[in-house]
């Protein structure tokens, strides 16, 4: 079963503001890099089908399929990057609270992908209101 990674999404509410964002280093055809401190200690169940899980304003709203993982420096300098695919996969809005750094996340606490349908149109903050009352 696969493992994945929680972070919350810095400086983007939405996952439009997020894709907007990338446009510029995507035409330019550089890989989706993600780039931490630390080095996941489990990177074989990551890279087992694993997705990078993004927190915005509070809800989990996307993820991404996790491609490679490599540390790069040695030392203190040492850095982790983490190779992601460029699609965004929309999930069930999920409330989660702020933390710092990235997580695991199991797959079982995961948020399903959303179909693509009427779901995945909904705005966020309706989204949260819906699962705040228990509806969604």
């Amino acid at each position: 079963m696969a493992l994945h990674v929680i972070k919350l999404c810095v400086g983007c509410d939405t996952v439009e503001e997020l894709q907007a964002w990338r446009v510029p280093q995507a035409t330019l055809g550089a890989p989706w890099i993600l780039r931490t401190r630390q080095t996941p200690k489990r990177a074989a169940e990551i890279l087992d089908g694993g997705s990078l899980y993004r927190v915005y304003k509070g809800m989990i709203l996307s993820r991404q399929a996790i491609l490679e993982i490599d540390t790069v420096g040695e030392g203190a300098a040492a850095r982790c990057e983490m190779r992601l695919d460029e699609t965004l996969v929309r999930v069930a809005p999920t409330p989660r609270r702020a933390f710092q750094g990235w997580r695991y996340l199991e797959a079982k606490d995961a948020p399903p992908d959303l179909d693509g349908g009427a779901a995945a149109e909904v705005p966020p903050e309706l989204a949260r209101a819906l699962r705040e009352a228990g509806v969604w």
